[in-house]
């Protein structure tokens, strides 16, 4: 077969656009948790002068030899111990002046988890919970990265059963409810939310009642195991 003129070597085109082959690439993770009523994002202090006394998102480059996933799992991994974690990518972020070490393009990562299930093995370089209402600034562009994600998880949990990764196995309708205010950050109507939980038949009613609760105890409900199963699960 002759060779086509209209082709050129894979070796010709790295030769011919050598800048287009030093943009490195990383990922960031938005670990979200829940914790009295409020909303977390799992944070740790920037390592680099430029940002010094600010925290970031956990993130790295992706190496050489490694998937966009993998680097996800490893850099979770190696910074907070956690492996049984679901990470769902988001969005990725390539402005120009993104990274003061020059031209990094990232992939971020989103995943809910339950705080009281899930302990941080890895106490390093002030790894913290931090309740996303107060956050103001962040390193590099965490802050809209961190935006992003919460607007996709807003939008997520009208429409998925994907905060049962926050919730504990037996939880009340109001428990649930204070959960998507948290998220929402907005009040909601209790009779309206019922309805639109009862529509969307995520829960399972366990015929048990709250105990030990300063309020009237209310029924007990488990999200259906089905559900549990479809996204933010945790790896198989």
């Amino acid at each position: 077969m002759a060779n086509n003129p209209n082709f050129k070597t894979a070796a010709l085109e790295k030769i011919s656009h050598l800048e287009y082959f030093k943009i490195a690439v990383s990922v960031d993770c938005v670990i979200f948790g829940y914790l009295d009523k409020d909303l977390k994002v799992l944070l740790i202090q920037s390592d680099l002068e430029e940002f010094s006394g600010l925290n970031s998102l956990l993130g790295d480059l992706v190496r050489p030899d490694e998937d966009l996933d993998a680097a996800s799992y490893r850099i979770l991994k190696e910074r907070t111990d956690l492996d049984d974690v679901f990470l769902q990518q988001v969005h990725t972020f390539g402005k120009v002046n993104r990274h003061p070490s020059g031209r990094v393009v990232t992939t971020a990562y989103y995943s809910l988890i339950n705080i009281n299930s899930h302990k941080l093995k890895i106490i390093d370089n002030d790894l913290n919970w931090h309740s996303v209402k107060n956050i103001r600034k962040l390193a590099f562009d965490h802050k809209e990265i961190l935006e992003t994600c919460l607007a996709h998880l807003q939008q997520e949990v009208m429409e998925t059963p994907v905060v049962h990764n926050l919730m504990p196995e037996k939880f009340s309708l109001r428990e649930l409810q204070e959960v998507y205010e948290a998220i929402l950050a907005s009040p909601l109507d209790r009779r309206n939310f019922r309805k639109k939980i009862a529509v969307k038949q995520w829960l399972q009613d366990l015929n048990e009642m709250e105990d030990n609760v300063s309020h009237r105890p209310g029924k007990l409900y488990k999200f259906k195991p089905k559900y549990l199963k479809n996204g933010f699960s945790r790896k198989s």
